[in-house]
């Protein structure tokens, strides 16, 4: 399926068709981490690590929706990288579970936001991503 243009009309008023720039996919974790921008990173790959020990052994890394993911049989968390946080998107049930200690972080249906310029708090982290795994294998 191809991807609609985008059409602007000139001053003339003839229709003109303006090509939407690609975002390149972003195919391996790795590629994932080189992107991240500097300011980031540290925090990002303390994220990641975090998820890592929460996550069961047999957990993958692969990217989902162009963000990394651990996935046992079904993706259990995507964390990501942004210019001024990182977030770990556990699921929507996950956050309302922890939404008292959750209360020092931006948070959204789905999403939680630890800000660059605070400590990651890894035990909270480590909870939830071990909320989440019990909530897959209880599911299925």
């Amino acid at each position: 399926m191809k991807k609609a243009k985008a059409a602007t009309h000139s001053s003339s008023g003839k229709r003109a068709v303006a090509k939407r720039k690609k975002t390149p996919k972003t195919k391996t974790v790795v590629a994932y981490v080189a992107s991240v921008p500097k300011p980031a990173r540290a925090v990002f790959i303390k994220l990641r690590a975090t998820i890592r020990s929460a996550v069961p052994r047999t957990a993958t890394e692969v990217i989902s929706y162009q963000i990394p993911a651990f996935k046992d049989e079904r993706v259990l968390v995507w964390f990501a990288a942004f210019s001024n946080h990182c977030s770990l998107f556990p699921t929507n049930a996950v956050i309302e579970k922890f939404a008292d200690q959750l209360q020092a972080f931006s948070t959204s249906k789905g999403t939680v936001h630890f800000p660059l310029d605070k400590p990651l708090p890894v035990a909270l982290i480590k909870k939830m991503v071990k909320a989440r795994v019990t909530e897959d294998r209880a599911r299925h």
